[in-house]
């Protein structure tokens, strides 16, 4: 390409770079060029809405400086200008952040003409223009970005701004899966707590995850529960399991384990009687709400209904944790099994003071898998079904899980492992 034709890194590969994060993925702008410019290159088109190019060799992200203008509710409702008279300046002022609104001269220089480089070293969030409360995606994002940069603030005019997108409805227009993706995202990051209280401050938290919201100022009993209010403690959860690194599901389960608390009526607190079953209920109708994937949403109703009986194994007879084993799947899909004693790990640490105690339940559990899974099921299956060849399957059933009680009974260390009970 010849003339005029300048093209620059921007976004978050700029910002990370500042901030002394590995960068793993660049974007760049091309201003002054034309869409017949880039092909002629032998750039390819990928952009539907807008003209973006994959680089022939890399196939990194090209695209043409650009404006854009609302012509809809949501985050969709957008037409967009892309011509080479477009400037980096106005390309620029089409960003959500200061702080992603930093380009990279070929040379090395920088192009910041809204402030993105004192925000980055004021650690603030703040918007590039009031373009921003066009997009309601843009809450979502920053309050995703608050739980990767742990150290940043969202500045209080962006916060009143968020606020004021809230109130004109604009949060309702989104989409369930975009969301759900904003969502999960977050969710991976460092301390997923903080997109939440983001989103809880600028008042999205209400209409993307009512439920969530319901459990602020929830007490629980002290005794078990030192930080007392049910929100601080699920959020405590979340950011256990992302200190264990934990997968998406497990920190979605944590999120969700405890929603039936928000339901229990004053007059019980802080007891919450049959919270779990109310808690299932409310997990289901949230995935589905927001079409949460189906093995996210599995590990979710699971660790909701049994987090607390994870918590009492220790207690129970040999029958009674085959009968959640066999609850659970977890013969079938004991990778599964095993994330939902990591969730309720996570539940049980994330409480003030509990955060570095012990939780035995989790390898008792493990080895109560073990024991039931080593047994020969095929081998019951075949005598059984030799000595009663009439109804084998009912007293095949019987003959696996009488072998699965006295396999777990055997490597219980207390005296409730009688298996005759």
């Amino acid at each position: 390409m010849t003339g005029p034709v300048k093209t620059y890194v921007v976004g978050g590969a700029v910002r990370d770079a500042l901030l002394g994060f590995p960068v793993k993925d660049r974007d760049y702008v091309v201003v002054g060029a034309t869409p017949d410019q880039m092909r002629a290159q032998g750039f390819l088109p990928v952009g539907k809405d807008f003209p973006v190019f994959l680089h022939p060799d890399t196939h990194e992200e090209y695209a043409l400086a650009r404006t854009e203008r609302k012509t809809a509710p949501g985050y969709t409702g957008f037409s967009f200008h892309a011509s080479p008279d477009v400037t980096l300046e106005q390309d620029l002022l089409r960003r959500d952040l200061t702080i992603n609104a930093i380009a990279q001269d070929i040379d090395g220089s920088l192009i910041d003409p809204y402030g993105g480089r004192a925000d980055l070293d004021a650690r603030v969030f703040r918007h590039v223009s009031a373009a921003f409360a066009e997009d309601p995606v843009r809450i979502l994002r920053v309050a995703r970005f608050a739980a990767r940069f742990t150290e940043f603030s969202v500045a209080e005019e962006t916060l009143s701004l968020m606020r004021q997108m809230v109130a004109s409805g604009e949060v309702d227009a989104l989409v369930p899966e975009r969301v759900w993706q904003e969502l999960s995202r977050g969710l991976m990051e460092a301390k997923p707590s903080r997109m939440f209280m983001v989103l809880r401050d600028a008042g999205a938290l209400a209409r993307i995850l009512p439920e969530i919201v319901a459990l602020d100022g929830v007490p629980q009993p002290a005794q078990h529960h030192p930080e007392i209010d049910t929100l601080v403690h699920v959020m405590m959860v979340i950011d256990t399991a992302a200190r264990q690194s934990a997968s998406l599901a497990v920190r979605f389960a944590a999120l969700v384990h405890d929603l039936g608390k928000g339901t229990t009526s004053t007059e019980q607190w802080p007891q919450h009687i049959a919270h779990e079953a109310r808690s299932v209920t409310l997990v289901e109708a949230l995935c589905e709400r927001l079409k949460i994937p189906g093995e996210v949403r599995d590990l979710a109703v699971m660790t909701a209904r049994e987090h607390g009986n994870v918590g009492r194994a220790l207690e129970m007879r040999a029958d009674t944790l085959v009968k959640m084993l066999e609850r659970c799947d977890a013969f079938r899909k004991p990778a599964r099994f095993m994330d939902l004693l990591l969730a309720s790990e996570c539940d049980a640490r994330g409480r003030t003071g509990f955060e570095e105690r012990p939780f035995p339940q989790r390898a008792f559990l493990q080895t109560v898998l073990a024991a039931a899974q080593s047994i020969a099921a095929g081998e019951i299956a075949a005598a059984v079904s030799a000595a009663h060849p009439d109804k084998p399957a009912d007293a095949i059933a019987q003959a696996i899980r009488a072998a699965r009680v006295a396999a777990v009974a055997a490597v219980m260390p207390h005296k409730k492992a009688d298996p005759h009970h």
